[in-house]
């Protein structure tokens, strides 16, 4: 008889929430500052007058229907944060919050590679802050993938508690 107690958390399992956690607070400070600078139409820091942040800040692809694409990354991260920290309150969260979050990173790096392709062959100019959410958004991809098979349990456990 299979085992349906719900899985525990081990300590490694948690430092990569922890890290995803940190990440995606990292990821909605950045879009938070983007959606700023794109709607106060103000120079970004540590960017140059007319230079890659200005150019693409302001190119038609920074927003969909009027609304800033940093918008839809902020909320991307919030959902995230949101997820991670619900995640061992809500049972439901406890097996499908991990696979919530994967899909959500995945989504958010597809659409970044979208968007660093338009930067590099359609805009011709890349913003740094833009660089830094494609980043981050990997990062979790990643570390989500890594929380996903940590979270399957061992076949040999699984065989185990069959016999």
């Amino acid at each position: 008889m299979a085992d349906t107690t719900p899985l525990v958390m081990k300590p490694r399992e948690d430092w990569f929430r922890w890290a995803c956690l940190a990440l995606a607070v990292v990821g909605a400070l950045d879009s938070i500052y983007l959606t700023w600078i794109k709607l106060a139409k103000s120079q970004a820091l540590f960017c140059t007058a007319g230079g890659g942040c200005d150019t693409v800040n302001n190119s038609p692809y920074s927003q969909i229907n009027g609304i800033p694409i940093a918008v839809l990354g902020l909320g991307t991260y919030l959902i995230v944060i949101a997820l991670l920290a619900l995640e061992n309150r809500i049972e439901v969260l406890k097996t499908y919050g991990p696979l919530a979050i994967f899909g959500l990173a995945l989504t958010g790096t597809l659409y970044s590679a979208y968007l660093t392709y338009l930067e590099l062959f359609v805009i011709h100019a890349v913003c740094p802050y833009c660089v830094v959410s494609a980043v981050v958004v990997t990062s979790i991809l990643i570390l989500s993938i890594i929380r996903l098979l940590r979270s399957r349990p061992d076949e040999a456990e699984t065989a185990a508690d069959e016999t």
